[in-house]
């Protein structure tokens, strides 16, 4: 039986404070959540689990003002399983093809579990209510882990609003900054129908965590960030989770229903403001921000040499495939490039609108 670990609102970090530099501030002391990842997914590499050993990655800052973190991780690009073929972004759970019902049990870190007043959590009887934590054999970064709402359930690579919740809940459970939640859908590099969402540790600071933003439906906590890569942002403390959570989930199913590729990164982030903030708003980390990419689909398109465009790379991380183009690759390269990957101009605008009037009909 897998390690349980429960937790409730209690348990939350409600601020983790950045230093006014690029590198993290100092953290408070390592939280429950921390420790049991981090400890479980080093004892799995060192047990041989992975399908190849991440030591600690070349990085570099590029040059700009976009601050990409770029890594080498070559063996990631070698080694990792071969995707799935996608053809559609609403495309039915398939049990043939590999899914998380098929892993060693080895590689279970633990189930989360939320306690609420009355006892465990009780959802809705569609929705699971338990998120089961294994480690990504595949590692981009140190604890690179994948969190998977209840694997018996086969359902399909679409987030739904309590996987949304838990990602959101996971940020908070962490006294890091660096740690992160993202999420691929069909058609924006999923390499697995099998609902998933990854989580890792990245020690360096990530622009989208203070970028800029434009209020759309600020009561629903939606805005619009004003900075590339174009994409929305949503903002909760841990005090509106679950009712954030829900608009976020909103957002993705209209993007579903209208087949429109997306991916979201959930970091420890400041307040939404615009352009003008103080080193206050700067610093404070208080929050977590999801941002949502909708992008162009990939359904068995050319993978770049480079790198691919999908969750952490929109985000500012960029995992590198060869030392070439790692050591090369100049900040305008890297725009170019994820610039393919977005919709038109036009296209996401008309979109915009749409999710705007779709929030505040709500």
């Amino acid at each position: 039986m897998a390690l349980q670990f429960v937790y409730s609102d209690r348990d939350l970090v409600p601020d983790v404070r950045r230093s006014s530099g690029k590198r993290p501030g100092i953290a408070p002391s390592a939280t429950e959540f921390d420790r049991t990842i981090r400890a479980g997914w080093t004892d799995r590499m060192k047990a041989g689990l992975f399908r190849y050993h991440l030591g600690d990655l070349q990085t570099r800052i590029l040059p700009g003002p976009h601050g990409y973190v770029a890594q080498l991780n070559i063996e990631r690009g070698i080694e990792r399983r071969k995707p799935q073929e996608i053809l559609s972004i609403q495309q039915e759970f398939n049990g043939e093809q590999f899914n998380f019902n098929k892993i060693n049990p080895e590689e279970i870190l633990f189930e989360m579990i939320k306690e609420v007043e009355g006892g465990s959590e009780k959802g809705p009887l569609h929705e699971p209510c338990r998120m089961v934590v294994l480690v990504n054999v595949s590692p981009l970064e140190f604890g690179h882990c994948l969190l998977v709402p209840d694997p018996s359930g086969c359902l399909p690579q679409v987030v739904t609003s309590f996987a949304i919740r838990v990602g959101i809940e996971s940020v908070l459970l962490s006294s890091d900054p660096g740690f992160r939640v993202g999420f691929n859908s069909l058609g924006a590099f999923a390499s697995v129908n099998h609902l998933h969402l990854h989580g890792y540790y990245l020690e360096h600071q990530l622009e989208i965590e203070s970028m800029p933003v434009k209020p759309l439906v600020p009561e629903k906590g939606f805005y619009g960030l004003l900075d590339f890569p174009a994409g929305f942002l949503f903002y909760t403390e841990s005090e509106r989770v679950e009712e954030v959570a829900e608009a976020v989930c909103r957002v993705t199913n209209f993007l579903v229903d209208g087949d429109v590729a997306h991916n979201l990164f959930l970091t420890r982030g400041s307040p939404p403001r615009g352009r003008t903030r103080s080193e206050e708003e700067r610093c404070s980390r208080r929050g977590v921000r999801v941002a949502v990419w909708p992008r162009a689909s990939c359904f068995g398109a050319k993978e770049e040499s480079a790198f691919n465009v999908a969750l952490c790379e929109l985000a500012g991380h960029l995992p590198f495939k060869n030392k070439k183009d790692y050591e090369l690759i100049s900040e305008r390269d890297v725009t170019d490039i994820i610039q393919r990957y977005l919709l038109p101009d036009s296209e996401f605008h008309t979109l915009e609108q749409q999710l705007t009037r779709h929030l505040k009909d709500l």
